[in-house]
């Protein structure tokens, strides 16, 4: 599962876990251009008043849809409930991504060819209702329903006991539930613990360099929420003390600053976590919430957590001379820095080199050879 004991490490260093009186520290610079930056990027990327008002009245429609089915006596389609999921749910939708998702919990054993009944049944009921266009395409987590300005994405799962009575050759297959059923988990544990602004608009400027970074590519939008939280929130004095060592550190906390981060630090923090290989195979990594026998660098190849850690490196590096525009889409130039040559203040930053890479080199020396795994997002 991507577990290298033999490569194990300590702790990645994390200033923001080490106190003053250690070392000398390095005053912060002045973050105010960082912040703005990063404001000024959210706004770009939340969807506008007319695509979130699409999105609203296509899911409303749906789930009023869904709810008529679960309540219609000996109806051939036995749903137990539905629930709102995704970046819909969590409020981090990109503009132009007018898509919904919902996972539908049903009560009988899901087969294509119920999914596609329970998706034709919604789509002629809008069109009876809209006199619009509509559709209903098929996907491996269930269905798509489609209208001309939104899409709401139906993710079919089942209670976990029921899992084990699928057959694979008729029913869905059970990873794609099991999966289906983990974003509920995802969504309720953000609605939790990750549903103040600053999360929010950290994580929407981190979705959008995920879809332009070079090795972001398989980077998974759950694990940069997790890291987006931990950047946040996880501060010093978090561990457990003895009593007597409690007592004395709560009346020391009583006048100690524990707020979370500024959005500037957590972002300038998400990249020095990434940069320091907290997915790299071996890594003393993050433990999931949701699964709590994985940690996030177990569901990356060797290769994909290096491309990450990679990118993230010359992120940093470009951070530090103050192209925060760049890194974040602002600058019209377009300029991918994880794959070209930059220039900042006379200062050049090369894309660093992979260190692993499927691929032989050209003169025929073998890199380092990657294992697959299995992707958990």
């Amino acid at each position: 599962m991507g577990y290298h004991p033999r490569f194990k490490r300590p702790l990645p260093f994390d200033p923001y876990l080490v106190k003053d009186h250690y070392f000398p520290r390095v005053p912060e610079g002045d973050d105010a251009s960082v912040t703005q930056a990063l404001l000024t990027r959210n706004t770009a990327l939340t969807p506008t008043k007319t695509e979130a008002a699409a999105i609203e009245q296509m899911v409303t429609k749906v789930k009023k849809i869904l709810e008529t089915i679960m309540n219609t006596p000996k109806s051939n389609i036995d749903i137990h409930e539905v629930q709102e999921v995704g970046s819909y749910k969590k409020d981090t939708m990109l503009t132009k991504s007018n898509s919904a998702d919902l996972v539908v919990i049903l009560k009988s054993l899901p087969t294509v060819e119920l999914v596609m009944s329970l998706g034709q049944k919604i789509v002629d009921d809008l069109k009876a209702e809209q006199k619009e266009i509509f559709g209903c395409v098929s996907r491996p987590f269930g269905c798509e329903i489609a209208g001309t300005q939104a899409i709401v994405k139906l993710h079919i799962t089942l209670f976990p006991s029921n899992i084990p009575l699928l057959e694979p050759d008729l029913h869905l297959p059970a990873i794609i539930l099991q999966q289906n059923l983990a974003m509920i988990r995802h969504a309720r544990w953000f609605t939790e613990y990750c549903n103040q602004l600053t999360s929010k608009v950290l994580i929407r400027c981190l979705k959008d360099m995920k879809r332009r970074a070079e090795g972001w590519e398989k980077f998974s939008v759950w694990h940069i929420e997790l890291l987006s939280h931990y950047s946040i929130h996880q501060t010093l004095d978090r561990h457990p003390l003895p009593l007597s060592h409690a007592f004395k550190r709560f009346l020391q906390l009583l006048s100690t600053d524990r707020h979370p981060l500024p959005l500037s630090h957590a972002f300038k923090r998400f990249l020095q976590l990434l940069s320091t290989g907290i997915l790299l195979p071996g890594s003393p990594s993050l433990s999931d919430p949701c699964e709590k026998m994985f940690t996030l660098n177990e569901c990356y190849d060797d290769e994909t957590a290096d491309a990450i850690c990679a990118s993230a490196q010359t992120m940093l590096r470009v951070l530090c001379h103050g192209g925060i525009n760049t890194i974040l889409g602002n600058d019209p130039k377009g300029v991918d820095i994880t794959t070209d040559i930059s220039i900042w203040n006379g200062v050049i930053v090369t894309p660093l080199e992979r260190v692993f890479d499927t691929e032989e080199k050209e003169e025929g020396n073998p890199k380092p050879v990657v294992q697959e795994q299995q992707q958990q997002q």
